[in-house]
């Protein structure tokens, strides 16, 4: 199991929203297809065929909690966590 599939598992397992780290989580939407945009401190994520947008920012090192929740409501509703 590769880096981003433990990552797609433990965002999807939902135990543990506040300890994924920004880098992480900006390096698996990249390699889902999603094109990033930065401004200022937003990093904003659109992937033709998704309705939403992604808006991230750091809190340190890591991804705010609520933002994770989103990215996994996203990859669930979508069906881009593979099975």
């Amino acid at each position: 199991m590769g880096k981003h599939d433990k990552l797609i598992e433990k965002v999807l397992r939902g135990t543990s929203d506040a300890n994924i780290a920004f880098d992480d989580i900006r390096g698996l939407l990249i390699q889902l297809g999603f094109d990033e945009r930065i401004r200022g401190s937003h990093h904003i994520y659109r992937k033709e065929g998704i309705e939403e947008k992604i808006n991230m920012q750091r809190a340190g090192s890591k991804a705010k909690p609520y933002q994770v929740r989103q990215i996994r409501e996203m990859l669930l509703k979508y069906h881009l966590a593979g099975e």
